[in-house]
C-alpha cells in the first residue's frame, strides 16, 4: 500500500471521528503554539539586550575595578583616567570619560525624586551618543571651575517638575546642595546600565569635592568606570591591550600577577548576556515542549482506542493479504497526520501569541522566525512518530483469526 492510500484512509478515519480528532489535535496545537510563542520571547529578549549594548555607543572599551573598593580591594582613580587620556599612552583612542555612579535624591520646592547621579567629564555626552533636547551639556568651563550645574534626563525632569514648569534655569538640590539645570537630554530609552532617561549628569570635579566622599585609602579620587572610545572597530583590540598594559604599570602589577581591573569590550558584554539569554530561550523551549509531550500522549491514547475499535477491520485486511508493514504504515500515517494538522494550526496560534506579546510589550520584538517554526513543527512530527509507533505496532501484530473473532 502506497503513502497516498495511507493518507486517504487516515483522512477518512479522522472525518469519521471529527470531535475526537479535533480534541487530539488541540493538544499538539497548543504545544506548537507554546513553543513558537516562548521561543519568540526568548529571541526578542536576546535582540533587546543586543540593542541596548549597541546603544551604548560605538567602538567602546569599558575599564572597571577588579574588586570591591569598599572592601579595600582594587580601585580606579581619576589619576588612572588622566594617565590614559594621554595620546601617547592610547594612540588609538578617540575619546575617554571617567564616570562616578551614585544614587541621590533630587529636591525642588518640596518635591523629591530618587535617581542616579552620573558624575563625569564633558566628553561623556558625545562618547555615549547623548543629544541635548534643550539647553546644553556640561562643558570644559563647568568641569574646570567645579560648577554646580546639572543636565537632566527626560524622565527625571518630567518626574520632578510639573508640566507647567520649565526646568531650564531652575535650581535643584542634590544632597542639600543647589545645582542649576543647564540642559535636558533627548529621550534615549533603556540601556545596558539602566534607564538612559532617568539620570542627572554633573561635572565629576564638582561631585568629588561637594557631593560624594569617593576617595581611596591614599586620598585619591575614585571613579567607578573609565570608558574609552577607539578610533575604529579595528582599533578596539589595540586600545584594550594598551589600556591593560598602562594600568598594570600604573598599579605596579608584577608580570606574574593578575590584573586588579577589568577591561571589557561591548562584545564581551554581549557574549556574557548572550549566554544568559540562550539559557533563557532553552528553558522556555523546554517548558513549551512539555505541552507537546502531553499532546503526544493524547495521540497515543486515541490511537490505542482506534486500534481497539478497528480490530475486526485489521483482521479482515490481513485475511485478504495485507502485510504487517501495511498495517503499521496505515496507523503510523494516521498518527503523524494528526500531529502535522495540529502543528499547522499551532503555527497560526503561535504567531498570534507572539503578536499579542509584542502589543503588550512594544519594546520587545517577538518576530517569529522560520527556525522556531521549523523546530516546533519538526518536533510535533517527531512526537507523532514516537507516540504512534506503539499503537501501530500493536495493530500490526494482531493475529488475523483472533482479530476477526473480536467483538
Amino acid at each position: 500500500m502506497n503513502l497516498s492510500e495511507n493518507i486517504r484512509i487516515a483522512l477518512r478515519g479522522l472525518q469519521a471521528n471529527k470531535l475526537r480528532a479535533g480534541l487530539t489535535m488541540l493538544g499538539i496545537m497548543i504545544g506548537v503554539a507554546a513553543v513558537i510563542t516562548l521561543l519568540s520571547i526568548g529571541d526578542g529578549v536576546t535582540r533587546f539586550v543586543a540593542d541596548q549594548f549597541i546603544g551604548l555607543g560605538t567602538n567602546l572599551v569599558f575599564i572597571l575595578p577588579g574588586d570591591d573598593p569598599t572592601q579595600g580591594g582594587a580601585t580606579l582613580t581619576i589619576d588612572d583616567a588622566e594617565a590614559l587620556a594621554d595620546p601617547a599612552v592610547l594612540p588609538d583612542a578617540a575619546g575617554l570619560a571617567p564616570v562616578l555612579f551614585r544614587g541621590a535624591d533630587l529636591q525642588y520646592e518640596g518635591e523629591f525624586y530618587a535617581t542616579t547621579v552620573r558624575a563625569t567629564t564633558p566628553d561623556y555626552g558625545p562618547l555615549r551618543g547623548y543629544n541635548v533636547a534643550r539647553g546644553r551639556f556640561i562643558d570644559e568651563n563647568d568641569y574646570l571651575a567645579r560648577s554646580r550645574v546639572a543636565v537632566l534626563g527626560q524622565v527625571t525632569a518630567d518626574s520632578l517638575f510639573a508640566p507647567s514648569v520649565d526646568p531650564l534655569g531652575k535650581d535643584v538640590k542634590i544632597r542639600g546642595i543647589n545645582f542649576r539645570i543647564v540642559g535636558i537630554l533627548q529621550e534615549k530609552g533603556g540601556g545596558a546600565f539602566g534607564s538612559e532617561d532617568d539620570l542627572v549628569i554633573v561635572p565629576l570635579t564638582t561631585a568629588q569635592e561637594r557631593l560624594f566622599n569617593a576617595r581611596d585609602q591614599r586620598g585619591r579620587y575614585l571613579v567607578d568606570m573609565i570608558i574609552v572610545e577607539a578610533v575604529s572597530s579595528d582599533a578596539v583590540t589595540n586600545v584594550l591591550l594598551d589600556a591593560s598594559q598602562a594600568l598594570r604599570n600604573l598599579h605596579n602589577i608584577n608580570f606574574r600577577d593578575e590584573d586588579d581591573f577589568l577591561v571589557l569590550t561591548q562584545q564581551d558584554f554581549l557574549s556574557a548576556f548572550g549566554e544568559v539569554t540562550a539559557v533563557l530561550t532553552l528553558f522556555l523551549g523546554a517548558i513549551a515542549s512539555i505541552s507537546l509531550l502531553v499532546g503526544g500522549i493524547g495521540i497515543m491514547n486515541i490511537m490505542l482506542v482506534s486500534v481497539t475499535e478497528r480490530t475486526r477491520e485489521i483482521g479482515l485486511r490481513k485475511a485478504v493479504g495485507a502485510r504487517r508493514r501495511d498495517i503499521l504504515g496505515q496507523f503510523l500515517t494516521e498518527a503523524v497526520l494528526l500531529s502535522i494538522l495540529g502543528g499547522l494550526l499551532g503555527i497560526g496560534l503561535g504567531i498570534l501569541g507572539a503578536f499579542a506579546i509584542h502589543q503588550a510589550v512594544p519594546e520587545l520584538d517577538t518576530s517569529v522566525t522560520l527556525n522556531s517554526i521549523a523546530l516546533a513543527v519538526g518536533f510535533s512530527i517527531a512526537v507523532g512518530l514516537f507516540f504512534g509507533i506503539y499503537p501501530a505496532t500493536r495493530a500490526a501484530r494482531l493475529h488475523p483469526i483472533e482479530a476477526l473473532r473480536f467483538e
